[in-house]
C-alpha cells in the first residue's frame, strides 16, 4: 500500500496580498508564517504523509492554501475553479503533479468552487454554498461523482470562509462541529460535539489514525482531543490565520 501524500506548497512572499472575506487585514510576518507552514509540514510527516511541494507560485498570494484547488477521491481527482478570480492560476500546477495520481475532471465556467468548501463523508459529499462556492459548480461536482456512486449534498454555509471551517469528521460517527455556522440537523446519522463558544474556528483540525493534528490556540478543542485519547499535535497557525486560513487549507491529501 503506498503511502499517504500530502501535497503542499511554499508561502508566497505577497501573502500579505491574500484574499480576505470575513477579516480585517493585518500585517503577516512572512518569515514567521514560513515557518509556521514548515513546522505544519513537519506534523504532517509526524502523522505519516509524505510531503510533496508542488511548483512555487511566488506571484500568487494565496499559493500555500492548496486545499481549495483540488478535491481528491479514490476514483478521481477533481480540479476547482476558485471564486476568486485571482486565486484560478493556482489549479494549474495542481492539476500537473495531480494526474500523476489520479484521473483528473475540471470544474468549469460559470461554477466556482473552493476545496475548503467540500466535505466527504463516506459516499456522502457536503458542498457549502458560500461566497466562493455556487450551486453551478456543486451541480458539475454531483455529475463527476455520481458514477462512483457518491451523493452530493448543498448546504448553506454562513458566517465563515468555508464549510470546513466550521466542521470536521472526528471518528466514523462522530463530527465536531460550530452550530452557529453550519446546521447539525443536517447530519442526524451522526454524533455532534459543539466546539467551545469561545473557539468559533476549533472545528478546523485534521485526523488521520489516532493523531490529531489541532492548532494551539484552540484550547478546547485540544483538551476534548486529549481526553478523548488522541495523540495530539499542536501547531502554531497564528499568522496563517490572519489569511483566513485553517490547518486543512495547506493540503491536498492523497491516499
Amino acid at each position: 500500500m503506498n503511502q499517504p501524500t500530502a501535497l503542499t506548497r511554499a508561502i508566497s512572499p505577497l501573502l500579505g496580498e491574500c484574499e480576505l472575506t470575513h477579516l480585517e487585514r493585518e500585517v503577516i510576518d512572512i518569515r514567521k508564517a514560513d515557518q509556521q507552514h514548515h513546522e505544519y509540514e513537519q506534523a504532517l510527516e509526524k502523522m505519516g504523509y509524505i510531503i510533496r511541494r508542488v511548483p512555487e507560485a511566488p506571484h500568487l498570494p494565496d499559493g500555500v492554501f492548496v486545499e481549495d484547488t483540488a478535491v481528491v477521491f479514490p476514483e478521481v481527482g477533481i480540479i476547482t475553479r476558485p471564486g476568486a478570480e485571482s486565486r484560478r492560476p493556482e489549479t494549474k500546477t495542481m492539476a500537473e503533479i495531480l494526474k500523476e495520481y489520479r484521473e483528473l475532471r475540471f470544474i468549469e465556467a460559470p461554477g466556482t468552487i473552493d476545496g475548503g468548501d467540500v466535505l466527504t463523508l463516506g459516499k456522502s459529499v457536503y458542498i457549502g454554498i458560500s461566497q466562493r462556492t455556487n450551486r453551478e459548480a456543486i451541480n458539475q461536482f454531483s455529475e463527476i461523482l455520481k458514477p462512483f456512486g457518491y451523493k452530493v449534498t448543498g448546504i448553506p454555509v454562513t458566517k465563515c470562509l468555508h464549510l470546513k471551517t466550521a466542521i470536521a469528521q472526528i471518528e466514523d460517527d462522530l463530527l465536531l462541529i460550530n452550530p452557529e455556522w453550519v446546521d447539525r440537523e443536517i447530519f442526524p446519522d451522526y454524533r455532534c460535539e459543539h466546539v467551545h463558544p469561545n473557539e468559533p474556528n476549533g472545528a478546523n483540525i485534521m485526523r488521520k489514525d489516532n493523531w490529531a493534528l489541532c492548532p494551539s490556540s484552540f484550547k478546547y478543542s485540544l483538551e476534548w482531543l486529549s481526553k478523548r485519547g488522541y495523540d495530539v499535535i499542536s501547531v502554531d497557525q497564528s499568522e496563517m490565520a490572519k489569511a483566513e486560513a485553517g490547518l486543512t487549507c495547506g493540503s491536498v491529501i492523497v491516499t
